[in-house]
């Protein structure tokens, strides 16, 4: 087989000596890749993290005289949403370890059904929030900011179907191939960590 090699050596076996083969595959770096993909948008959000916080030491008043109050308590159950589905992601990947690929569908079936609230959250949010993208610079990085983040999280809920529909071939995802679930996995995770952030800095400080 390309990229593997086989060695055949003999094994005592009682007072028999059988032949037995090793297969030895090239380790698989895909999951190095998506970690090197994600410090990658890491430096994106810290440049614009960075912006955020130059901007408000800068301002004299932050935010800006004039700007509407935040509201809490849509983005506060978004918060809950999105970092509890995390943990109902982990189960998923938890399950198709186990060969357990139904329950592995359920699970990722739960986490995008919470993608899709916490997407649905912010657009109710957006159209609430009483001010617009060129209010005043908070406002503007507001949107930006929280916009730049749902898209990540589009982009995820996609990764979360695509694995879904990729499942329907039952032997696709095994207790020994798991690539796509844990992919999806880690870049979910991803994507709650920055929203903590983003929360921290927008909402509560």
């Amino acid at each position: 087989m390309q990229g593997s090699t086989v060695e055949t050596f003999n094994t005592p076996v009682g007072d028999r000596v059988i032949a037995t083969s090793h297969h030895e595959a090239h380790p698989d770096h895909r999951i190095f890749g998506i970690i090197m993909f994600l410090i990658a948008e890491s430096m994106i959000f810290l440049g614009l993290f960075a912006a955020y916080g130059t901007f408000r030491l800068v301002a004299p008043e932050w935010p800006p005289e004039g700007t509407p109050e935040m509201e809490l308590l849509v983005p506060g159950i978004n918060t809950i949403i999105l970092i509890s589905s995390s943990f109902v992601m982990n189960r998923g990947n938890a399950a198709i370890k186990q060969n357990n690929v139904a329950g592995m569908r359920a699970w990722f079936a739960a986490t995008a059904a919470m993608g899709a609230i916490f997407l649905c959250g912010q657009l109710y949010e957006y159209f609430h929030t009483g001010f617009g993208l060129t209010d005043n610079i908070f406002t503007s990085t507001f949107y930006v900011l929280t916009g730049f983040h749902g898209l990540h999280v589009t982009f995820g809920l996609l990764l979360i179907l695509a694995v879904l529909f990729r499942s329907l071939k039952g032997d696709r995802y095994s207790s020994t191939y798991h690539f796509g679930p844990e992919a999806a996995e880690i870049y979910w995770h991803f994507v709650d960590v920055v929203w903590i952030v983003l929360f921290t800095i927008l909402y509560l400080i």
